[in-house]
């Protein structure tokens, strides 16, 4: 089938999307259209990979951007704090996109039966965007079929779900989920410092004893955990923290004091400063703003 008549089948089955997380039914897929609001698209995002079917979407991750389109797809292998913005297509169609949350553990099966000079020699990084190919959308037109007949879904889901990932694991960015899914390789080693970061946020830490669990020096654990995220530990123990007191100011009446010492800071001031620095707004102002949005979709 050719590609056009793919991706126009894939639009027609997830054309019931909303605009947020919608999940399918299926294991870790799910889909989104329209119009996001910036809270959702500003978050720790998990490792997953991302198919746009319309429109575009500009994930900013650090200091690096990225851009990507009905033409490609986006690879995260680790948890991410990441600012996303999506478009309409130039057509005015809505944007709508898929995702499949990576899980290393089907990975790691799948790689069994691998050869290791299947996937391609290894950059640094921990995030990219790659060129879709046919086969990659033939496996997702099968996998989001199921969504008609829901009773297939143990059976089949985890066939297609393996075809994705395999033909990712063939891409140009296939080293990443390889590697995530490897114990001790470098990507791994960096991926459980993000999980300690993301799990101990509000807490301090010192550099040498995140970098001493892994056996890294110091020097050694810097270079390859800004090469993985973009970031230094600290900023992204900083990214974190602000995301997390974000969503509690936006959720509960809580005063900015009390969130921004419950995400570890010892000085408001300096809270305030970092979170108009991320958010481009102080933290009241820039609540306000999300909660006038928020309110003006739910009243439509």
């Amino acid at each position: 089938m050719d590609p056009v008549f793919k991706l126009d089948e894939l639009r027609g089955l997830a054309a019931h999307a909303g605009n947020w997380r919608t999940e399918t039914g299926i294991p870790r897929v799910a889909m989104v259209q329209g119009k996001i609001p910036a809270a959702a698209l500003a978050a720790v995002y998990e490792p997953m990979i991302n198919l746009i079917l319309t429109g575009s979407k500009t994930m900013t991750v650090g200091e690096k951007v990225f851009n990507y389109d009905p033409a490609s797809y986006f690879v995260m292998s680790v948890d991410l704090p990441a600012v996303g913005e999506v478009h309409p297509a130039v057509t005015g169609e809505p944007y709508l996109a898929v995702s499949l949350t990576i899980d290393p553990q089907r990975v790691a099966t799948l790689l069994e039966g691998l050869s290791p000079s299947m996937m391609n020699n290894r950059p640094e990084g921990g995030f990219s965007v790659a060129s879709v190919t046919p086969e990659l959308l033939d496996a997702w037109v099968r996998m989001l079929r199921l969504m008609k007949t829901p009773d297939d879904i143990p059976a089949l889901a985890p066939v297609y779900e393996r075809e994705i990932l395999y033909h990712v694991l063939k891409g140009p960015h296939g080293w990443m989920l390889r590697d995530i899914a490897s114990p001790g390789t470098m990507l791994a080693r960096i991926s459980n410092a993000i999980q300690w970061l993301r799990h101990n946020f509000a807490e301090e830490f010192v550099v040498e004893s995140l970098a001493g669990r892994e056996a890294m020096s110091v020097s050694a654990f810097h270079r390859h955990f800004k090469a993985v995220t973009a970031m230094s530990p600290l900023q992204y123990q900083k990214r974190v923290r602000l995301l997390h007191a974000r969503t509690m100011l936006l959720g509960r009446q809580q005063s900015v004091t009390y969130v921004a010492q419950e995400v570890g800071y010892r000085s408001v001031p300096q809270f305030n400063r970092d979170y108009a620095r991320v958010f481009g707004l102080p933290p009241l102002k820039d609540v306000a703003q999300l909660r006038k949005v928020m309110n003006v979709r739910e009243s439509h």
